[in-house]
C-alpha cells in the first residue's frame, strides 16, 4: 500500500502549521502526504445540496502549501462527510501517521479543551502528532517511559522519529519515591529505563540517546520535560471503551498543556 501520512485541515493558523510538520515527516519518511478536510453541518444532512466549492478550496490550498513547503511530495486532499474522529479515524487505517493542529475552527475548536484531541489519539489505529501554533524547539525528543507494553511501541516510534530527523533522544521515566514498593530506590526506576531500551541502541547506532529519572508526579514532570524539546512521544496505555479510559490520564495531561508537539503511540489492533 504505501507510506502515508494524513493531516486534518480546517484553515486554521494551527493547521498550517500541522500542514508544514506532516509535510516534513512525509519528505522524511518518503510517504506519500493525504489532507483531509472533514465537515459535519448540524441540522443539514443532505450534504449533496451543499456548495462544497469553499471546502474543495481549503484543502486544495493545504495540499499547495504542502508542496511549497516540501517541493516534489506526492500530495492529494479531500473533503470528506463526517465528524473529525470518525473520518481521521478512518484515514488511520491505512497511515503511518496522522497529524493535526492543536487548536482550530469548526470541529477542532478547542481541540485541547476539550474532546477531539483525546478522542483522535484514543481512537485512531497509528501514531497521532498534535501540532502547535508556537516555534518548535530545537531541542531532543523527549521520549516519556513507563515500561508498559504501550510504552514500548513509543519507544519504537521515537528511535525511528529520532533516526528520520538526526535528532537525540532523552530518555525520562518519571519515579514517584513515595509510591515505589518498600525497599526499593531510584536504582530500580533506572533498571526499568535501561531495560525499556535494551535492544534500540542498538538497532539505531547512530542515535544518541540520554536517560534520565525525574523524581515527581509524572504529569507535572513530563510538562516541564518538553520545555525545550522538538517533540514529546508519549504511549496510550488506556482501556476500555470511553476516550478517557482508551487514552491515560498522563497522556492526556500532555496532549492538553506540553510545550512542544505530541506524539500518541497506540498503533494498530
Amino acid at each position: 500500500m504505501g507510506k502515508l501520512v494524513v493531516v486534518g485541515v480546517d484553515g486554521s493558523a494551527s493547521c498550517r502549521t500541522a500542514v508544514e510538520a506532516a509535510a516534513m515527516e512525509s519528505r522524511w519518511r518518503g510517504a506519500r502526504l493525504h489532507v483531509v478536510h472533514a465537515f459535519s453541518w448540524p441540522g443539514r444532512p443532505m450534504y449533496a445540496q451543499l456548495d462544497t466549492a469553499p471546502l474543495d478550496r481549503l484543502a486544495s490550498e493545504a495540499a499547495d502549501h504542502a508542496r511549497e513547503v516540501a517541493p516534489g511530495l506526492e500530495v492529494t486532499d479531500a473533503v470528506v462527510a463526517g465528524g473529525v474522529v470518525e473520518v481521521l479515524g478512518a484515514e488511520s487505517r491505512a497511515a503511518d501517521l496522522v497529524v493535526v493542529g492543536a487548536r482550530g475552527a469548526g470541529d477542532f475548536v478547542g481541540m485541547l479543551l476539550g474532546s477531539t484531541a483525546v478522542s483522535l489519539a484514543a481512537h485512531t489505529e497509528c501514531p497521532v502528532m498534535v501540532v502547535r501554533e508556537e516555534p518548535t524547539g530545537t531541542g531532543p525528543i523527549v521520549l516519556a517511559v513507563d515500561g508498559s507494553p504501550m510504552g514500548g511501541m513509543a519507544v519504537e516510534f521515537a528511535f525511528a522519529e529520532a533516526a528520520l530527523r538526526t535528532a537525540e533522544i532523552l530518555a525520562v521515566h518519571a519515579w514517584v519515591p513515595d509510591y515505589a514498593a518498600p525497599g526499593t530506590g531510584v536504582e530500580s526506576a533506572e533498571r526499568l529505563l535501561a531495560e525499556a531500551l535494551t535492544g534500540f541502541t542498538e538497532r539505531y547506532p547512530d542515535v544518541v540517546v540520554r536517560r534520565e529519572v525525574l523524581s515527581g508526579e509524572p504529569r507535572e514532570t513530563l510538562i516541564e520535560a518538553s520545555r525545550n524539546a522538538q517533540l514529546m512521544v508519549v504511549g496510550a496505555r488506556g482501556r476500555g471503551g470511553f476516550a478517557g479510559l482508551l487514552l491515560g490520564s498522563v497522556s492526556q495531561a500532555v496532549l492538553h498543556h506540553a510545550h512542544c508537539p505530541v506524539t500518541v503511540v497506540r498503533g494498530k489492533e
